[in-house]
């Protein structure tokens, strides 16, 4: 799942480690406060209120809450400095933080589904919700949707994975608002049924949205390789280093939300070995500038010209 373009752009500034955690840390403990606020208010409410849907909303808001320090503390350790025992840094703390989070979000949903599926078997024992479950649902809407686009505009523009992760949990949560408002509409219109099918429904989208998270976590935890356009924009970056004449057997890897490179570039056959190993250190620094590569390995290969090159 590629959950927003990383790929090149020379217009996009790259930030620092130290950038990217202030800023990941300072989204996160607003999220806590908004989170917390909506549990409180969810969950209470929603009890009084007599809406099953309420308060599952409000137990989503609960994970999310918990997600939330999930991702403060892997966002604490993963800038630490390479050690070592870790040569390549601790980057890899926000990958296994976005598996935390996918299989906090699927016990959950598996929860609500449990939950919501036990009250579908007895439903003459729903009850018709008060309209305040209306309005409280109805501003954990706006407060949640306005969070998710905070949020994501913070992960977009520090190019960190898991705070996307997190963002996206709380739309889940703007999304499981909606369905939840219009149960309890239903609920109020008659269908008391409505409520508990909305608990239902909000389960199988936690449900869905944790799978995701965490299978996608677990591929990055296994070596996978980034999206054909950012290999694309590496190796066109090699490629127009001066003095490199071909680029293959390109393969990257994630290392948290940066890169790790292995590369061959081929360089005239003919040139030295201190020529060929200086345009070598030129392509690794053009790369590491232009691009969120936290190393590039580079293996130099003679080039030999053909009859027409030589003409």
């Amino acid at each position: 799942m590629n959950l927003y373009d990383f790929a090149d752009d020379p217009e996009d500034s790259l930030h620092t480690p130290a950038e990217r955690s202030a800023a990941g840390t300072r989204s996160t403990w607003v999220s806590v406060g908004v989170n917390l606020i909506l549990t409180i208010t969810q969950v209470l409410l929603g009890t009084l209120a007599k809406s099953q849907g309420l308060v599952a909303d409000g137990i989503h808001s609960l994970s999310d809450l918990v997600a939330d320090f999930v991702v403060l503390f892997a966002g604490h350790h993963a800038k630490k400095d390479v050690d070592e025992d870790h040569p390549y840094g601790h980057q890899r703390f926000e990958t296994a933080a976005s598996l935390v989070l996918g299989v906090l979000l699927l016990a959950v949903g598996v929860g609500m589904l449990w939950s919501a599926f036990r009250k579908l078997e007895e439903p003459a024992l729903v009850q018709q919700v008060h309209v305040l479950a209306l309005w409280v649902s109805g501003g954990a809407l706006i407060a949640k949707e306005l969070l998710f686009r905070y949020m994501l505009s913070i992960a977009k523009r520090v190019k960190s994975n898991m705070l996307v992760a997190n963002a996206w949990h709380a739309r889940s949560d703007a999304a499981s608002s909606l369905v939840v408002g219009i149960g309890i509409i239903g609920n109020l219109a008659g269908f008391p049924i409505l409520d508990p099918i909305a608990a239902l429904i909000v389960g199988f989208m936690v449900t869905k949205m944790g799978w995701g998270f965490a299978w996608d976590a677990l591929h990055d935890l296994m070596d996978r390789s980034v999206d054909e356009k950012e290999v694309a924009a590496i190796r066109q970056t090699l490629a127009d280093t001066p003095g490199v004449k071909n680029v293959h057997d390109l393969r990257t890897r994630k290392m948290g939300d940066m890169i790790v490179v292995d590369v061959h570039i081929e360089v005239d056959a003919q040139i030295s070995v201190e020529v060929g190993h200086n345009i070598a250190v030129q392509a690794r620094q053009r790369v590491l500038m232009r691009h969120r590569v936290l190393n590039l390995m580079t293996h130099v290969d003679p080039w030999q010209r053909t009859d027409a090159d030589h003409a």
